[in-house]
C-alpha cells in the first residue's frame, strides 16, 4: 500500500469503518463525528500548551486526520478534492498581519 498516496489513507479508514461497522452503530453519526473531532484538538491543544514532545502532537494530529477522513467518508463527501478547492481558493487570498500575526483570509467588511 503506497503510504504517500490519499487513496491509500481513504481505503484504511474505510476498512476500520466496516471492520467496527460504524454505518450500523452510530460511528457515523455526524454530530458525533464533530464531538469526537472536538475532543481531539483539544488533545492537540494539550499537546501545545503543556508543552508535549512532537512524537505525542503527530499522534493527536493522526487522530483527527483520520476523523476527518472518516467524516468524507460518512458523509459522502471527496475529502481530497475539497482540499484541492480549498487551496485553490486560498493561494488567491492576500495575507495581512492581526495582532502581530499573519492571516490569510476574506477579510469580509474589515479596512485594511
Amino acid at each position: 500500500m503506497n503510504q504517500d498516496s490519499y487513496q491509500s489513507m481513504l481505503a484504511i479508514v474505510q476498512s476500520f469503518h466496516d471492520k467496527h461497522d460504524f454505518k450500523n452503530h452510530g460511528g457515523e453519526d455526524l454530530a458525533y463525528r464533530v464531538a469526537l473531532m472536538a475532543e481531539e484538538l483539544g488533545e492537540i491543544s494539550a499537546c501545545v500548551t503543556k508543552g508535549k514532545s512532537n512524537e505525542d502532537l503527530a499522534e493527536e494530529s493522526a487522530d483527527l486526520l483520520i476523523l476527518l477522513i472518516g467524516t468524507a467518508i460518512s458523509a459522502s463527501f471527496d475529502l481530497n478534492q475539497a482540499f484541492w478547492k480549498k487551496m485553490e481558493k486560498l493561494n488567491k487570498r492576500q495575507s495581512r498581519m492581526v495582532n502581530g500575526k499573519i492571516r490569510v483570509s476574506e477579510f469580509r467588511g474589515v479596512d485594511k
